[in-house]
């Protein structure tokens, strides 16, 4: 391809660090996704308005039948679809020769959760003999009962606990209150941490007050989003969990059991704080998928 074609491609991508901002990693993937459509051809285009909607479509069935993932083919065609609408918004090319071609179907991946007896195993593996083991069993099981993200549970206050109600008041995304049942097991073990350890925790000065976190840090602080990753991992680690396990992870088993056991879409959507019920319903799909494998290892026909 000529001169014309790569100061092109130099101006987009320029466009996209300066006035987009985008970082060096995605220029980078996009720069060689455009790279590789320029060297497909024996016969390439001559410059980027000599491109037609066929040479788009060749490729892309070239990048199938190289065995390319379809979220690898999305990505070469979201940085060509880019290029061509700059160099159109520019007048530089009179089409674009990606208008009417439509993103590979990639299906939503589903998350990866844990099992019932995984979570059990996980939650018993904190030293409760201990302040910090005492208070890491409190998150664990504080996590699993409410399907926190992890900062609304890191950033928990008092003033949100409500133990005699038994609920939980969570200011998530977009700043939207909600309520949250504790459950039995979960409050029990917070109402054992608030009584035998934080205090014990720091020797700084604890006093109760609404904003005080709840989960502490021994410099008396509120525990961090990157410490409680070191926790949880470190823990599934001890119960011998072989799965990469984050917090994430907690909250997507307390959705996929609920599930499983009866709970309706709605009142899990709440739960969670989903905004779009959309997002609530990836757990459906993963839960039939549980029961799909439950079938097939259990039914003599299976």
């Amino acid at each position: 391809m000529s001169d014309a074609f790569d100061a092109a491609v130099d101006d987009y991508l320029d466009w996209l660090r300066v006035e987009r901002g985008l970082a060096t990693n995605t220029l980078d993937a996009y720069s060689r996704d455009i790279g590789d459509f320029r060297i497909f051809f024996d016969d390439p285009p001559e410059a980027p308005g000599d491109v037609t909607e066929l040479h788009i479509r060749a490729w892309l069935a070239g990048r199938a039948e190289a065995g390319l993932s379809p979220r690898t083919q999305a990505r070469g065609l979201i940085a060509l679809r880019g290029l061509f609408g700059y160099l159109l918004a520019e007048e530089e090319i009179a089409r674009d020769p990606t208008a009417r071609i439509d993103l590979p179907r990639m299906g939503r991946p589903l998350p990866v959760t844990l099992t019932l007896d995984e979570v059990e195993a996980m939650l018993a593996a904190p030293d409760v003999s201990t302040g910090q083991g005492l208070r890491d069993r409190a998150m664990l099981e504080l996590l699993y009962a409410t399907g926190l993200r992890v900062s609304e549970l890191v950033g928990l206050t008092m003033g949100q606990l409500h133990m005699e109600a038994g609920f939980v008041r969570v200011v998530g995304k977009g700043d939207k209150e909600r309520l949250v049942p504790l459950g039995d097991v979960a409050r029990g073990w917070v109402e054992r941490y608030m009584l035998e350890a934080r205090d014990a925790l720091t020797t700084g000065d604890l006093k109760r007050k609404a904003k005080e976190p709840v989960f502490i840090s021994r410099l008396g602080s509120a525990m961090t989003r990157q410490r409680f990753f070191q926790i949880v991992r470190s823990y599934a680690a001890a119960a011998g969990i072989e799965k990469k396990v984050s917090p994430h992870k907690l909250r997507h088993a307390f959705a996929t059991h609920l599930l499983e056991r009866g709970a309706d879409l709605r009142s899990l959507q709440l739960m969670l704080g989903h905004a779009d019920i959309s997002t609530t319903e990836i757990y459906t799909h993963l839960s039939r998928a549980r029961l799909a494998q439950i079938h097939a290892a259990h039914h003599p026909r299976g």
